[in-house]
């Protein structure tokens, strides 16, 4: 198959030259662009000295058209006002759209749906092989533990990030609460302050700690009558995020084309992390 032909989202900050390193250092893809918002001091310098690893001859943009029509795969961990816009040129050029943002509301999620319908959409809190398998710990953990064990979720970022609770800790709670057949926006705790009164059964509480450099830290935790189970992830370097985006990317583009003359994605849908890493309930 032909050279898989990737974009990158957010190209001048600390993701994006992460993301053109892992994807530049994967046999069989290219970095054939990167966008920067418009007024940014990125755009125009050479994506790949950017990065640390060198002249591409590849000059980043504010043009995201342009490189799209170019590009077989477009690599975003931007912000979800852009990461939209993203979504809704992806579906008009039929190409595949990896999506590691987090923070959107519910209109923004409902945008990134219709998307789907012609892009293929590969979606996740967190991109990591490690974050995923957690996931589905968390769901069996939760439906083999009954409300006498309470569940919360903690969580630590750098002082830079921008949206609470992080995606990941909500991807770990909506797997917490698909375990228990309940509905986390219904029995999710956010914040707790003051005379808070009793800890009601089956709520799944939230904490959030920024500080520091921390690139990722989340514990869920069980917490019954004189014992507590905690399944811990700890990320140490953004590596891991961009090792399963790019794992992403090669699973949207891997649509087959029997000449293997140029890559075909794999058809419009939006899928999670667990669809590409082949991880079902355990």
């Amino acid at each position: 198959m032909a050279d898989i032909k990737i974009a990158i989202m957010g190209a001048g900050g600390r993701m994006g030259r992460t993301l053109t390193r892992v994807a530049h250092q994967t046999n069989g893809c290219t970095v054939v662009g990167g966008i920067e918002p418009a007024g940014s001091e990125f755009i125009g310098q050479d994506i790949g000295m950017l990065a640390g690893i060198g002249n591409f001859d590849v000059t980043i943009t504010e043009d995201a058209l342009e490189l799209f029509i170019r590009a077989d795969v477009v690599l975003d961990f931007t912000i979800p006002s852009a990461t939209v816009f993203f979504a809704e040129l992806a579906a008009q050029v039929r190409i595949t759209h990896i999506i590691g943002t987090t923070g959107f509301s519910s209109e923004q999620e409902a945008q990134i749906n219709a998307a789907a319908a012609h892009a293929t959409i590969v979606k996740s809190g967190n991109m990591s092989l490690g974050v995923n398998l957690l996931s589905a710990l968390v769901k069996k953990a939760a439906a083999a533990l009954d409300e006498d064990f309470d569940i919360e979720i903690l969580e630590m970022h750098h002082r830079n990030k921008i949206d609470a609770p992080s995606g990941t800790a909500l991807l770990l709670g909506q797997a917490a609460a698909d375990g228990r057949k309940i509905d986390l926006e219904e029995r999710s705790v956010r914040s707790r302050d003051g005379i808070t009164g009793v800890r009601p059964k089956g709520d799944i509480g939230f904490a959030t700690l920024r500080g520091g450099t921390v690139i990722g830290e989340h514990s869920v935790m069980f917490a019954g009558l004189d014992e507590r189970i905690e399944l811990t992830h700890i990320a140490n370097d953004r590596a891991v995020f961009a090792n399963g985006a790019i794992k992403a990317a090669i699973w949207g583009a891997s649509g087959g084309d029997e000449d293997k003359s140029k890559v075909i994605s794999r058809g419009p849908g939006l899928f999670s992390m667990l669809d590409v890493l082949g991880i079902e309930d355990i």
